[in-house]
């Protein structure tokens, strides 16, 4: 069993940077592939960027693409979400989610999700 814990909300202006962070049990961390999905109000949750087992290999969404950057520190179980140049349309619940199937875009592959944390960017 994983459980993992998302950090990092905050109300932030337009252009503003943040970083997320997910904290996962367990020690079978570095075999898990991490993912980063957001639910905006009244919307469906959608695919953010994910990152496998390394680190070597990242993907994102187009529209987060060239403004976030997802890591990992396999030594602390932990995996961010570095958003810079942020846009009002960023505002979502964003959730930290874990897979060991090896899958990377599709919520469907996850089997591991954390409770969320709000992001809020104001114009």
């Amino acid at each position: 069993q994983v459980q993992l814990v998302e950090s990092g909300a905050a109300l932030v202006q337009a252009g503003g940077s943040l970083r997320l962070s997910c904290a996962a049990s367990g020690r079978t961390f570095s075999t898990l592939t991490m993912g980063w999905f957001r639910q905006a109000t009244g919307k469906e949750r959608e695919f953010v960027a994910a990152i496998g087992w390394t680190g070597s290999s990242s993907y994102y969404a187009d529209s987060v693409k060239g403004r976030f950057t997802i890591s990992r520190d396999n030594t602390k179980n932990t995996v961010y979400l570095q958003m810079n140049s942020l846009r009002p349309e960023d505002t979502a619940l964003y959730y930290c989610a874990a897979n060991r199937r090896g899958g990377y875009t599709s919520a469907d592959w996850y089997d591991y999700w954390g409770q969320g944390t709000q992001v809020t960017v104001s114009s």
